[in-house]
């Protein structure tokens, strides 16, 4: 089972920046991407970027060029750079193996969100 701890949170002006960190307690098979989720005040939780094992990065169309994911080369440290924050990026944030992704342990085939459970999340504030 992987552990996922998210950290780096907090409360920034609009225009400000912030990093969070992820660390992996685990394997993360190659096959499963790695993601951060966001889940803002009465919305549903949303995809906002992932990072496959070989770096390939993508990004909720609104939020690129602000928004940079990346990786340790162990995959033990996921981080997710932000920058010009807004009001409408207030929510709290998740890091996650990778959805819709599945890893093979033959003859088996599974679901990579199966490797873990979902953390307590990390809370970023942005307000004048």
């Amino acid at each position: 089972q992987v552990e996922l701890n998210e950290s780096g949170g907090g409360s920034v002006r609009p225009g400000g920046s912030l990093t969070l960190s992820c660390t992996v307690s685990g394997y993360i098979p190659n096959s499963c991407a790695m993601e951060w989720y966001r889940q803002a005040p009465g919305e549903e939780r949303e995809l906002v970027s992932s990072i496959n094992s070989d770096g390939t990065t993508n990004y909720l169309e609104t939020l690129k060029g602000r928004f940079t994911i990346s990786q340790a080369n162990d995959r033990k440290d996921l981080y997710l750079q932000m920058n010009s924050l807004t009001i409408e990026d207030t929510a709290v944030y998740y890091c996650a193996v990778e959805r819709n992704g599945v890893y093979c342990s033959m003859p088996d085939c599974y679901p990579c969100r199966d490797l873990y459970s979902w953390g307590q999340g990390t809370a970023v504030t942005v307000s004048t």
